[in-house]
């Protein structure tokens, strides 16, 4: 593992492992190849159904799964998928969900799809990946993936063929029993020829591929964004970047010694390519416990006790995880753990604190995004850790932060506020989305990709976020296009505007919230609205959780609604109420934009106050806050 301790060590890996000539393997079939030779018999991945700590689990070496990724190209080729054809997976996390996204890949094109979508969505993503093959669930109780699928494919023509995997094998007593006589009713039928994952595996060779693994970069995986207006958009993804996002957790962290906790789902970047290609690239070892991961009943739980059994080393997680697992005790030896890692939403400071208090694991928290394949920045293992910053670039990896000013980008200085665009490995340029027209306006100066993320760069080299150009919602990691609940309420007739934004939330980071300004003379109540949004609004993740009628919605000269003014309104009204709650003589003066860290509450005593206790209270949330002086506030 190399020195990761500042930016210095950044250029020394540079130059020490010139890209690409520090990696030898040009596919992903090659990379897992050369790490079956190294370490045969090391565990590689580890799947266990249920969260218990002695519960069963099944664990596949790296000789295991090089020959099961091997059956699964050769079983996906037979079937008609070359090269240039998708091989498209609805799937919880499983050992067959890695090995159907590393064996599509191999054959073809890999497609992840969030089985959490509506049937809608999901089959737009069919089609827009041109879907050959479908791998899903074959109907089982307190799952509707199969029916969802079902009707998916319905509206997919493309489908040739759906492989049905079966949970029913990872059970044993009389779960094994029972499952059979409650299993739901077969799905509504469809054109696709349906077979027996497992089976048609068993069928194919597993000691070579039935073809060439031609030794060529190309693109090998589409992973669809966020999925909340209709149809999302669908990101390219090449060999090449995976690797290198595979290159930079075993330079930089994994060894073949490591065992990494991810209970993130495998239909998300984090997963597939920072984590499972992190173990490709090391031969270190991977646990995914539960088809739901962190949503799986029981996991929080049993959570310590899991890193206990597998005596792991890493922990990857996100924010609202962590939240989670602070309402728990740390009831297990979890000495083994060097590092726990954050990403997909900023991590409140508060949250940072009682996290690395309570179990004594260092948190690191890092950057990236689905159209860069991933990996972009992160804060230094070994070196200093700026809680609420997202790090330094990794090895290969350019960021510049850019405004636009008299109809031309100008780089920003120290400090400065603009959009982060990056360029490494992981971006594809000029053909990041499926879609060409997605593609306009995207880079600058042609290779380097716009992020619609607004951030700075400190004095010494940190990447700091201050907000989205884009305007999305983040929930708990989950983008939501605020688009979605506009349209949704635009369908109302006593609705004349609407303007929805994300308010602040101390577990998921953001929740949706939507203003809404009523045509004259109309009167509908809120409750009323909430209830349409609920019928209207066709993805659960973006239905509001606070919904207010205004007189007038804040507009812009042209008309526009004016959201900053509703961020405003929200962060005033979410700090008041918990600051409120927690019984604290202290209120929202104002909120200001600041050129640094964008929305800042400017805070006013209303009698003695506990300094300490309004950290605390104010700390669970990522926006920040600051003491207004009594002048500012009297005028």
């Amino acid at each position: 593992m190399a020195r990761f301790a500042n930016l210095e060590d950044i250029k020394a890996i540079e130059a020490e492992n010139p890209w690409p000539e520090c990696q030898p393997a040009v596919t992903v079939y090659g990379l897992l190849s050369d790490t079956r030779d190294k370490f045969p018999r090391h565990n590689a991945v580890s799947y266990q159904l249920f969260s218990g700590p002695t519960d069963p689990a099944e664990t596949l070496t790296w000789s295991e799964l090089h020959a099961r990724v091997t059956r699964a190209a050769n079983l996906f080729r037979s079937l008609g998928v070359g090269p240039q054809d998708t091989v498209a997976y609805v799937l919880p996390n499983a050992n067959e969900t890695v090995v159907t996204l590393l064996g599509g890949m191999v054959a073809g094109i890999a497609a992840p799809v969030n089985p959490l979508l509506e049937p809608e969505q999901i089959a737009g993503i069919l089609r827009e990946t041109r879907a050959k093959v479908v791998v899903t669930l074959r109907a089982f109780p307190k799952t509707e993936v199969a029916q969802k699928v079902a009707a998916a494919v319905k509206l997919a023509p493309n489908v040739e063929t759906v492989l049905e995997v079966d949970l029913h094998r990872y059970l044993t007593g009389v779960k094994k029993l029972i499952v059979p006589l409650i299993r739901p009713k077969n799905p509504v039928s469809h054109h696709a020829k349906v077979l027996d994952f497992n089976a048609e595996l068993a069928r194919q060779p597993a000691d070579r591929l039935t073809f060439e693994d031609v030794q060529q970069d190309r693109v090998a995986a589409y992973f669809h964004t966020g999925g909340t207006t209709g149809m999302p958009k669908v990101a390219q993804h090449k060999y090449s970047g995976m690797i290198y996002n595979g290159w930079i957790g075993h330079t930089l962290l994994f060894s073949e010694n490591d065992n990494v906790m991810c209970p993130l789902p495998l239909f998300h970047v984090f997963a597939c390519h920072v984590i499972l290609m992190a173990m490709v690239a090391s031969g270190g070892h991977v646990v995914f416990p539960t088809p739901q991961g962190y949503r799986g009943e029981g996991v929080f739980d049993n959570f310590w006790k899991l890193v206990d059994r597998w005596k792991i080393t890493f922990i990857i997680t996100v924010p609202t995880a962590i939240s989670a697992m602070m309402q728990r005790p740390v009831n297990a030896d979890i000495s083994t753990v060097k590092t726990a890692f954050s990403g997909s939403s900023p991590l409140p400071v508060e949250l940072f604190r009682r996290f690395e208090k309570a179990t004594g694991v260092t948190l690191v928290e890092g950057y990236g995004l689905t159209e860069a394949t991933c990996l972009v920045s992160c804060n230094p293992v070994q070196g200093e850790k700026k809680i609420g910053s997202v790090g330094v670039p990794f090895p290969h990896t350019q960021v510049r932060i850019l405004r636009k000013r008299d109809g031309s980008f100008e780089e920003c200085g120290v400090d400065e506020v603009g959009e982060i665009c990056i360029d490494n490995p992981g971006v594809f340029e000029g053909s990041t989305y499926t879609e060409s027209d997605k593609n306009i306006d995207l880079f600058h100066d042609d290779i380097f990709l716009r992020t619609g993320d607004l951030g700075r760069i400190d004095a010494d080299g940190y990447l700091w976020i201050t907000g989205r150009a884009k305007d999305l919602i983040i929930r708990g990691g989950h983008n939501i296009d605020p688009a979605e609940i506009e349209e949704a309420l635009a369908g109302h007739d006593a609705v004349a505007f609407a303007g929805a934004i994300g308010q602040p939330d101390a577990f998921a980071g953001e929740l949706p919230c939507v203003y809404v300004e009523l045509v004259d003379g109309a009167t509908v109540t809120e409750a009323e609205l909430m209830d349409y949004c609920r019928t209207h609004i066709h993805e659960r993740a973006a239905i509001p959780k606070y919904l207010e009628i205004l007189d007038e919605l804040p507009k812009t000269a042209v008309g526009k609604v004016f959201k900053p003014d509703l961020r405003k309104r929200a962060i005033t009204r979410v700090y008041d109420a918990a600051l409120k709650e927690a019984g604290l003589a202290v209120r929202v003066a104002e909120v200001r934009e600041d050129k640094k860290l964008g929305l800042v509450a400017h805070l006013i005593r209303t009698g003695e106050v506990d300094e300490a206790a309004v950290a605390r209270v104010l700390g669970e949330f990522t926006r920040p806050w600051t003491w207004a002086e009594r002048e500012a506030v009297a005028a």
